[in-house]
């Protein structure tokens, strides 16, 4: 079996959304990042852990998954979020940037369809923030078609924790191993 894809949100992940009184976890620095397209004059604020990018890097020179960003962000994840955090370079899915007034227009996160196109038969553990429990099911379906799939969702006002990269390496690990050929 081949490495399972480890797919990566960043807003609500690795960039928590402010709580009801607009405060951010007190683990998390503020940056002024300029997202390609914006004006200069028009940059964002983001809030990054740094503890974030020791703990991912870890599991991903650990060599049990591959990484993918999975986010809005597209490229700017590889540019911008990744060597903030202090991340090697890895690749993002394109996502499209649909016209949509929810995440979920069909009931489940609009980035599923995509994704699943994607992965094809590929095994992989997705961590973001929005699921339903359409995305759950959609998991569940893949696992028993013998595609394991792991979907870990962070509160998106706390984003990932450290035990959320253990379940990711303790799944992981349970994996059938790939078999020489």
């Amino acid at each position: 079996m081949p490495l399972p894809y480890l797919l990566l949100d960043i807003d609500g992940v690795l960039i928590p959304f402010p709580a009801a009184d607009g405060s951010t976890p007190p683990t998390h620095i503020r940056h002024t990042v300029l997202p390609t397209g914006r004006h200069p004059d028009d940059p964002v604020p983001i809030w990054l852990d740094p503890s974030h990018g020791v703990l991912l890097a870890d599991l991903l020179t650990s060599g049990l998954v591959t990484p993918v960003w999975c986010t809005s962000w597209r490229r700017d994840a590889t540019t911008i979020i990744g060597p903030l955090l202090g991340l090697p370079d890895f690749p993002y899915l394109d996502l499209p940037r649909p016209q949509i007034t929810t995440s979920h227009p069909d009931g489940y996160l609009w980035k599923r369809d995509h994704v699943e196109v994607w992965l094809a038969d590929a095994p992989a553990v997705w961590i973001d923030d929005d699921f339903t429990s359409l995305d759950c099911a959609w998991a569940a379906e893949r696992t028993a078609r013998g595609t394991p799939t792991l979907i870990v969702q962070p509160d998106p006002q706390l984003g990932l924790q450290p035990e959320h990269l253990t379940e990711v390496t303790k799944w992981v690990a349970q994996l059938p191993t790939a078999r020489a050929v």
